[in-house]
């Protein structure tokens, strides 16, 4: 029971995740005040099902990772709803709500770790991983070409050289709007590609899976991807400082990729 109450915990906060990728993007949102009562409910079960776990096992804390995770999950909800509650903001909920649903993903998988039934669904996960990561990849790119144009650009009207190749460059309201848009659509890829990884992970390789350089660096441009878009969604950053921080993202991008070659789980790209 207690992996029951997890799973539809998780299955609710799979919703947080939605609202956060939708509301990233900037577009209108249907569900946005139905948002905070299913994610309470999910809060309650969450509890329930620790609450069930620790009583069944006779401890008072928890001892292995997934218990850790499901914890510490728990824990930034209830920090979550603590802030909208003094503050009445849902904005943390942005970075909150992805990094619950992964938490909860992880620690559900992994106490009771599903099995791929034939190879081809196997396959299809791996295709799926890959495809959505390179579409996230690739967004990445255009947001970095276009924060580099941005720069080019910037100089030259500050130091007035406009002549040559520079006076073809498009505006810079057009190379900032290509920028953030391109970010909007490669966040939802990079995130769903990312789930699907880590759960083909987690069947194949069981917790070690996390220490793999790749998965910490892939994560670690996961985060810095999430800090560029909630920037630019909550403080408005735009111009210059937009710029540099997908610069950044795209060097955190790129470190992810050269990872492939020293990580044991990737080892399909080793000759």
């Amino acid at each position: 029971m207690p992996h029951l109450w997890l799973r539809v915990a998780v299955a609710l906060y799979s919703l947080g995740l939605l609202h956060a990728l939708v509301t990233l993007t900037g577009r209108k949102q249907t569900f946005g005040r139905l948002i905070l009562p299913v994610l309470g409910l999910a809060t309650v079960l969450h509890f329930v099902s620790l609450a069930e776990m620790f009583a069944s096992t006779g401890d008072v804390a928890p001892v292995t990772i997934y218990q850790f995770e499901s914890v510490f999950a728990f824990i930034l909800m209830l920090s979550f709803f603590g802030v909208y509650w003094r503050y009445k903001t849902t904005s943390p909920g942005i970075l909150v709500f992805p990094l619950v649903f992964l938490l909860g993903l992880s620690a559900t998988l992994g106490e009771h770790p599903v099995e791929f039934s034939t190879p081809l669904l196997r396959s299809g996960w791996i295709i799926l991983h890959i495809t959505l990561i390179l579409g996230g990849y690739a967004a990445l790119f255009f947001s970095f070409a276009s924060s580099i144009l941005y720069l080019i650009q910037e100089h030259s009207i500050k130091a007035k050289r406009l002549d040559g190749l520079l006076a073809r460059l498009p505006a810079l309201e057009v190379m900032d709007d290509l920028g953030i848009r391109a970010l909007q659509l490669g966040f939802p890829f990079m995130t769903l590609g990312l789930i699907a990884g880590c759960v083909i992970a987690q069947i194949s390789f069981g917790p070690a899976y996390f220490l793999d350089p790749k998965i910490l660096l892939t994560l670690l441009m996961w985060a810095v991807y999430m800090v560029l878009l909630f920037t630019r969604w909550s403080a408005g950053w735009r111009g210059r400082r937009a710029a540099m921080l997908s610069t950044a993202a795209f060097v955190a991008a790129a470190l992810a990729w050269s990872a492939s070659f020293f990580s044991n789980v990737h080892g399909y790209l080793k000759p």
